[in-house]
């Protein structure tokens, strides 16, 4: 078992917050010396804590405007069946989310497209052509009042 102490938890928490940041200003961020810093992210880092460091991009400025939420219900929920389902996804990058869920549906999606004739496409894609797909229910975003990716330490 991997155990984070403050240090640790400080570190995640800048780096959560903005990844780009130098070691010599997350180190004094967090109060601690470069080098030991330096060992710290490298450790979360090969612990798999730190599973890896993205931009953020603002979806609206780059023609991506569309969200959707998308509840999908499969005939045949066998293991075989859903790593199929969440195979085929994964190979779509407009998909961004994929859960497998319990109770209701099989899986909940999120994704992020041009508009609907974009989400029509991807839709007709992935679900109306695919044999085990036996409901599909879509709710789109008119607002993202909150959208955050760090998690509480």
């Amino acid at each position: 078992m991997f155990i984070i102490d403050e240090l640790d938890k400080r570190i995640l928490q800048q780096l959560q917050k903005d990844a780009s940041l130098t070691n010599h200003e997350l180190a004094l961020r967090v109060h601690a010396s470069p080098p030991t810093c330096l060992r710290r992210v490298k450790r979360l880092t090969d612990e798999g804590i730190i599973a890896r460091q993205v931009a953020i991009l603002d979806t609206a400025r780059l023609g991506a405007g569309l969200t959707a939420i998308v509840e999908i219900t499969l005939d045949h929920q066998a293991t075989e069946k859903l790593l199929e389902f969440e195979q085929l996804v994964a190979q779509e990058i407009a998909v961004q989310q994929c859960y497998r869920i319990s109770p209701g549906p099989d899986f909940v999606l999120v994704i992020q497209v041009a508009d609907m004739a974009a989400y029509h496409a991807l839709a007709h894609r992935l679900f109306a052509t695919h044999a085990n797909v036996r409901n599909v229910r879509s709710f789109f975003s008119i607002l993202r009042s909150k959208f955050e990716t760090g998690i509480a330490l």
